[in-house]
């Protein structure tokens, strides 16, 4: 059977994507039964990137499926004494049943991806964050039902976040309103192929208006801190705070990644408030990724 991987949301069908969500839904709530469909095997977790969610929800995963998650870093192995990736690729693929990594260059993965006999998962790059989306998906079938049809609202930077909620777009089908300085922008090719389904806006409230979920992330990402500055005055009028919120549906939901910068791209009182469910949303990553894992390791 051919080796699947999820370097992005568009790796996998509409309709199995839902069915991932509603599997992760139902291992959540059929958390504490004793099941173990990893036994025995192995993830390889390569971080180039600092983790929590991330390190956290994988690790715990494999533990709790009845598998064993291994920590690699650049510091601790040959990949940070130039081994070429291809290399590594073939050698770890050899020893273990799946690979994550959370890396700086999106070429990482796919190179680890065309060179791996296991499936690769895309645990962050600079352009993409496609577990994270499986999350928000998640949380957001669990307090509203399918997103299909419905408006979701981001504020903020044109980031690998920003990207994947593209893709998410195309994907369950929704509406995407982006609000963002002309100079942060997404790129354009991942924006086109989303076609009507995406539209640009100057104007935060604008963009907020009659949204179901408004979603921000950090202004300076990892890697972006000598541009801290130079961002906060770049983003200055596109914080989500209250006024976002009451231009939202009334029952709109508000999502951030974290970690959150309270009182720049987010007020406290939004974040920390009854719209919020970033909590939820970090926790579902735990069980999102468990039905990620079984999808791939089980076929």
């Amino acid at each position: 059977m051919q080796v699947r991987h999820f370097i992005s949301l568009l790796d996998l069908s509409g309709n199995e994507l839902r069915d991932l969500i509603h599997r992760a839904i139902w291992l959540k709530q059929h958390r504490d039964h004793d099941f173990q469909p990893l036994k025995g095997r192995v993830l390889a977790m390569i971080f180039e990137k600092s983790s929590t969610r991330t390190r956290l929800s994988f690790e715990t995963g494999m533990v709790q499926f009845g598998g064993h998650a291994i920590f690699l870093s650049p510091r601790d192995t040959q990949l940070g004494r130039g081994e070429p990736l291809e290399d590594s690729a073939k050698v770890i693929s050899s020893m273990v049943d799946c690979i994550m990594l959370r890396t700086h260059e999106h070429q990482t993965v796919t190179t680890f991806a065309r060179h791996s006999r296991v499936p690769v998962i895309n645990g962050l790059t600079d352009l993409l964050h496609p577990c994270q989306l499986l999350a928000d998906m998640q949380t957001y079938f669990e307090e509203r039902g399918d997103i299909s049809g419905k408006t979701v609202a981001w504020i903020g930077d044109g980031n690998n976040m920003c990207h994947s909620y593209i893709n998410a777009a195309r994907q369950f089908d929704f509406k995407l309103n982006i609000a963002c300085p002309a100079d942060y922008r997404p790129l354009p090719a991942i924006v086109e192929p989303a076609g009507c389904r995406i539209r640009f806006f100057d104007d935060p409230l604008q963009a907020a208006t009659d949204a179901d979920l408004v979603v921000t992330d950090v202004w300076a990402s990892m890697g972006q801190e000598e541009e801290q500055q130079k961002r906060e005055q770049a983003f200055h009028n596109f914080q989500v705070n209250s006024q976002t919120m009451q231009a939202a549906h009334h029952d709109a939901l508000f999502m951030h990644c974290l970690p959150a910068h309270r009182g720049e791209e987010v007020s406290a009182e939004v974040i920390d408030g009854p719209q919020s469910v970033v909590f939820s949303e970090a926790e579902n990553r735990l069980h999102a990724q468990k039905a990620l894992l079984e999808f791939l390791i089980c076929r």
